[in-house]
């Protein structure tokens, strides 16, 4: 036996005991411990089972709907309560039961997949427009996968590996050039990432379809073999800046689907649509590639299915900002019925292809030597404008109304000035409407009609009857948009960096 081991104590032992009050509260929740009391192993009674149903039920858990109930697996129960309460006999482990049957097995493939595929907590965790969108960017990368089998076989045997026509090293160099030339394209275009924000949609259909037009240079390599190297780095140029397009408007549209904090859930499914559409495509490609089809009729066909399927994916995506389309589609819904359009029907109605050629009836923040041509029009209309902070006019010789801004000019003021300058362009457009069938006519009775000054001047009517229409309609239109839930922001109307000095409002 192990000798005794003393302990030394100290003579006396001072406890300092709380408040009486502070011991009462205490004392209370402490059991009476009376002579009566049975031992501590008598007292040790089996703990009552919450379920008589399962003995040794320990708890219940519920995950996506379905629950399992925790049990002691081992023959025993669970005994005892407290600290010296044993779980069950030893040896005993913890099972869980289903208390619902299992799913079809189809049901837990789908399961499986949705994954994968859709968010968590979905439909819940996302925008009603999210599957239409989906559902047309799963066909769109189908399409583009199907006709990058094409491409790629076509660069190949332009370049001569099939035809045996160079040596492996002149080869890699020319795919390596062709690989740089794109990259530096991609380079020089991100300068443009202002753009991407404001002209979100509009930029993203244009990439689809500078893609498609990259494509097409490089199956036209196999008629031109001798220039394989300048064709395929134009093609790899134009291809990388659509890349770039597409990258950077990726994040803001998977923004607007997300509800909560689940943007990198939400982008991270789209893309394993995108991936997952574009395997069916190639896959597909690869087995109809070796009946040799025509290679004009299988360009234009999956062509034709990318570009509407990047149209309609385009189209379904709904955005609560108002940029310079959905702001014209709003202002002049406002002007003709009173009423502001929802996020659904404002974004359906905004104009998706903008082609570099078209004509822009307004400019907001253009330089002095834009909008006028001779003095004349800016002393007439300067009184119009002398408590704003910016000035709206005409040029009758370009067509165009031009929103000029002040150097103390803020974010109201610029979507004010906008707001105005639409207003005139509606006045303008009702003007030569109703005066289109008389112009003929007053041309041959009056030679002079037409002329610049006379013009301006009368336009002077209409930009004095705009501002009587903006002052008292300006709050309303602004108050209308929030109630429908757009976000107004000067800088998605990307107005321009001029602005007029020692022009102050009063």
């Amino acid at each position: 036996m192990a000798p005794a081991v003393g302990i030394k104590r100290p003579a006396t032992q001072t406890i300092t005991l709380p408040p009486p009050a502070v011991r009462d509260v205490i004392l209370s929740t402490i059991p009476p411990q009376t002579a009566e009391s049975p031992p501590a192993a008598e007292r040790a009674a089996p703990a009552p089972a919450p379920s008589a149903a399962v003995e040794g039920f320990l708890c219940l858990e519920e995950v996506d709907g379905r629950r399992w109930s925790y049990v002691v697996d081992g023959g025993g129960a669970v005994r005892g309560r407290g600290r010296g309460a044993s779980a069950g006999p030893a040896g005993a482990s913890v099972r869980a039961v289903p208390l619902q049957s299992p799913l079809p097995p189809a049901e837990e493939i789908m399961a499986f997949i949705r994954s994968y595929v859709v968010p968590e907590g979905f439909p819940d965790s996302v925008t009603p427009s999210y599957v239409p969108y989906m559902s047309w960017r799963a066909l769109k990368h189908f399409f583009g996968g199907a006709m990058g089998v094409f491409t790629t076989r076509t660069l190949l045997s332009s370049v001569g590996v099939s035809q045996s026509k160079a040596t492996p090293g002149a080869i890699a160099i020319n795919w390596i050039l062709k690989d740089g030339a794109g990259r530096v394209g991609k380079m020089l275009f991100a300068r443009q990432g202002k753009k991407f924000d404001y002209d979100l949609k509009q930029l993203r259909f244009s990439s689809d379809l500078l893609l498609e037009i990259g494509a097409g240079i490089e199956l036209t390599t196999a008629a031109f073999p001798q220039f394989f190297l300048p064709m395929a780095c134009v093609a790899n140029v134009v291809k990388n800046v659509a890349a770039v397009t597409s990258t950077s408007t990726r994040t803001p549209i998977y923004k607007a689907y997300a509800r909560g904090e689940n943007i990198g859930d939400v982008t991270a499914k789209g893309e394993s649509v995108g991936n997952i559409a574009d395997l069916l495509g190639t896959g597909l490609s690869i087995f109809i590639s070796k009946r040799n089809p025509s290679l004009v009729t299988s360009f234009a066909f999956l062509s034709c299915g990318y570009l509407l399927s990047s149209y309609q994916e385009v189209r379904s995506v709904v955005l609560n900002t108002l940029n310079r389309a959905r702001f014209t589609v709003a202002v002049d819904s406002f002007i003709k019925t009173g009423h502001i359009p929802s996020l659904k029907e404002g974004n359906s109605q905004e104009t998706i292809f903008n082609p570099p050629w078209r004509h822009e009836p307004v400019a907001i923040g253009s330089r002095f030597g834009e909008a006028f041509q001779e003095p004349a029009s800016f002393v007439a209309i300067r009184p119009l404008f002398e408590d704003e902070r910016y000035i709206v006019t005409y040029n009758p010789t370009k067509d165009k109304v031009y929103a000029l801004l002040k150097d103390q000019a803020k974010s109201d003021d610029i979507i004010k000035a906008a707001f105005h300058a639409h207003v005139l362009l509606h006045f303008i457009n009702a003007s030569h409407a109703r005066r289109l069938k008389q112009k003929q006519r007053q041309k041959q009775a009056n030679p002079d009609y037409g002329s610049l000054y006379t013009r301006n001047m009368d336009f002077l009517a209409h930009i004095a009857e705009s501002c009587k229409i903006v002052t008292s309609s300006y709050g309303t239109f602004k108050k209308k948009a929030r109630e429908q839930g757009w976000i107004m922001s000067e800088s998605l109307l990307n107005p321009g960096k001029a602005r007029l000095c020692g022009i102050k409002p009063q």
